[in-house]
Parts: structure tokens; sequence; C-alpha cells
């Protein structure tokens, strides 16, 4: 049986279809992710505007036809925080309905951080010691505290790439005096969590897909060649690397970052205020080893359809 996950996030809506076969295994039949910006001049406002609105819902038209194509006979749409966030999010839904027919589940911010765990969990081996899972969204960051069997604190946060970049409005390049107080934010939204880290310790950080993706790519294409992460579901980050490709980004112009490969466009901006947080995490934290899962959340979702 063929079944198609669609995940319909503040930045892209992205789709993955598969074929289940015995054992409850599956192969990957396509994927792909269509740039939306859903919360573009409205996410702080908890407002879906009109222009973003009418992109959601081709983007969803368009993931139909390849649905078609690929004769799919179950589809799982869900949502997550521009549309569960938004005060016109129901009326989104039932226009989404009403054009293609799909009842789309707006997931809880506590859902999807267990959801993003079970993807996590499916690519990256992780052992009986604690990790730090890190989800950057658009207009979400889940953080969730777990190991192997189980997830010990999750907590999904306002603190989604695009809305801290409709927040703060950073120039180009973005400022000293800018990182400091969007530093100064994070640290004040982010006490839960260093609150449960005083509790449960952590030695690594483990960030799925989105701007981990990038910062992998972005470091593949620099440092080493891009085959370095073909066919993988997880690559551990060299720390200096890291650093390196920090202060390049901290430091670069829309312009320069347009012609940096391993750079989607669509992140392009995003990526420097994604790069403030996850070094503000990994410093402020003492964390010193971290690794890609290219699986997050809807792996997660396809995981708790097959069990």
């Amino acid at each position: 049986m063929r079944i198609a996950v669609i995940d319909l996030g503040t930045n892209t809506f992205n789709i993955l279809i598969v074929e289940i076969g015995k054992n409850k295994s599956y192969e990957t039949i396509f994927q792909t992710k269509l740039p939306v910006k859903l919360g573009e001049g409205g996410i702080n406002d908890r407002m879906i505007r009109p222009v973003p609105f009418q992109r959601g819902i081709d983007a969803l038209k368009q993931h139909q036809k390849t649905i078609e194509k690929y004769n799919v006979q179950q589809v799982y749409p869900f949502a997550t925080s521009a549309v569960r966030e938004a005060v016109n999010g129901k009326e989104f839904v039932q226009q989404l309905k009403l054009e293609t027919g799909y009842d789309v589940n707006v997931i809880s911010g506590d859902k999807e951080a267990e959801l993003i765990y079970y993807g996590v969990r499916d690519a990256v081996k992780m052992t009986e010691e604690l990790s730090l899972i890190i989800d950057i969204g658009g207009g979400s960051t889940e953080f969730i505290i777990a190991d192997k069997e189980k997830i010990v604190w999750k907590q999904s946060f306002l603190l989604g790439a695009a809305r801290l970049l409709e927040k703060f409005q950073p120039s180009d390049p973005i400022t000293d005096g800018q990182i400091a107080e969007l530093q100064q934010y994070l640290h004040k939204e982010l006490q839960p969590l260093f609150e449960a880290v005083k509790k449960y310790p952590i030695p690594e950080l483990i960030g799925s897909s989105g701007s981990f993706d990038s910062l992998a790519e972005m470091i593949a294409h620099a440092f080493y060649t891009p085959d370095i992460l073909e066919g993988k579901t997880e690559y551990v980050f060299n720390m200096m690397d890291c650093e390196a490709i920090y202060n390049i980004i901290l430091k670069s112009t829309k312009e320069e970052r347009l012609r940096m490969k391993g750079l989607v466009e669509m992140r392009v901006d995003m990526i420097v205020i994604s790069s403030v947080l996850v070094h503000f995490i990994l410093s402020g934290l003492s964390i010193n080893k971290m690794r890609l899962s290219t699986y997050s959340l809807k792996e997660g979702v396809l995981h708790e359809i097959l069990k």
C-alpha cells in the first residue's frame, strides 16, 4: 500500500510518499518540499495573510497532483505552528478541505515534539545517554530531552525562524547589537529549557532537518564534498566546521548567502536567525557534540501510522 504524509509547515509544505511492505517496513517512493512562507507578514499578529493563504492552497493542490500520479491509497495531511496559532487557522483548514477534500489535522506543539522524537529515533543511533533534540521550524521550535527508549522532557516554543525574523528584522548583515538583543530574548524565553537541563544533563545536541540540513550541506560544500551526506540519515558535525560556518553566515550579506553552495534560497534569510539560536544553545549549555538527523516530523507521523 502507498501512503502519503504531508507536513503543512510554516515555511514549507513537505510531502513523503512511501510504499508499505511486509513487517511494516517501507520504501520511500518520492519526497519534496514546496516553499509557502505561510507566516509572511502576519505570523506575530496570529494571522495568515491573503497572499500566503492562497500560496498554501496552491501548494496542497500541487501535492494532490503528485499523490494522484503515484497512485497513493491513503493521505495523512497535518499542520503545525502557523496554522494552530493563527486566528484564521480554522478558516484555512476549511478552505483546504473545500478545495482538495483533505481533512488536515492541526497538531499541538506537544504532539509535534513527540512525533519529532519518533522521527529522529528512526534516523540516528541513540543510546541510554540523554540527547537534546532540536527542531527549528518557521513558527515554533521544539526541544526534546530523550534517550533511545523515552522522552524525559519536551516543550514547543514560539521561537521559529520565520517568527523571530519578522520580530527582530535584522539588518544586512546582522549587527553585534542585534545578535545580543536576540540572545537576550532567547535567554528569557528558554528558561524552562535551562531548568530542565539542570535536572537532565545532556552531552549532545541532535538537530533535525530544516536549518540543520542547511548547515550540514553548507559545511559539506565549503570544507568537503557534497557526497559525504548522500544516503545518510545522520551526520556527525565537526564543531570547528560549525564555528567556521557560523562566523561566515553572521558576516555575510543576503547577496553573498544567495551564492553560497548548499543553502537553498528559501533559507537565505532564516539561516542567520537559526545559526544564532543553535550557537546560543551550544555555548549556553556547554555542548560540544552535535549530530544531524535527516528525519523529523513527517517520519515521526509515519512511525505512528505504522505503529
